[in-house]
């Protein structure tokens, strides 16, 4: 796997590298509109607001602590071939969900809600919005009408299934091109 630095990453905010020891708590978030809370719903922690936000408004910019050029548990594919490493760190902490509130918009670099956020919600976004195949898949249980129960990456998803998302460029392009699915193209 290659790693590059995140000097590497055109158009990437130079942001601190975030502690490792301390990703999961409050204070690293260094924004007190957001707190990572353990464990959601599906036991696992995640991001809330403690502040309200329109559909439309940036939650957060972001930029790479690490890129690498594969798929791992803790990145956000950004580009066809660029997986990183969330920066600030807690935004690793977004979970999943087939109705998001969220999406993170690889493009302008931020996290931008998609609907009324109110204090106290769990920030969540689509994985396969950003992601073409998962080094994690697994099973939905998000409790959405719209869930889609199995989640590997948009190339696993049946035809029709993306419609309604807001979906990164990259993973647009792919299906425009007709990737087939499983075919591993990161």
């Amino acid at each position: 796997m290659t790693v590059a630095p995140r000097s590497n990453l055109s158009a990437t905010p130079a942001l601190p590298p975030a502690d490792p020891a301390r990703q999961g708590s409050a204070s690293v978030a260094q924004d007190l509109r957001f707190e990572v809370t353990a464990p959601d719903r599906s036991g696992q922690r995640c991001v809330r607001s403690l502040a309200a936000f329109a559909a439309g408004d940036v939650l957060q910019p972001f930029g790479a602590a690490v890129v690498h050029d594969r798929p791992d548990r803790m990145t956000l594919q950004l580009s066809q071939h660029q997986h990183i490493e969330l920066e600030p760190g807690f935004l690793a902490f977004t979970n999943h969900s087939c109705d998001p509130n969220a999406h993170f918009d690889v493009e302008l670099r931020a996290l931008v809600a998609l609907r009324p956020i109110a204090p106290g919600d769990e920030i969540t976004f689509f994985y396969p919005s950003t992601e073409w195949t998962m080094s994690s898949p697994f099973e939905c249980r998000c409790g959405s009408a719209r869930c889609l129960r199995r989640i590997a990456g948009a190339s696993e998803l049946p035809p029709g299934a993306l419609a309604g998302y807001r979906l990164a460029p990259h993973i647009a392009r792919q299906l425009a091109q007709g990737a087939p699915p499983s075919s591993g193209a990161v």
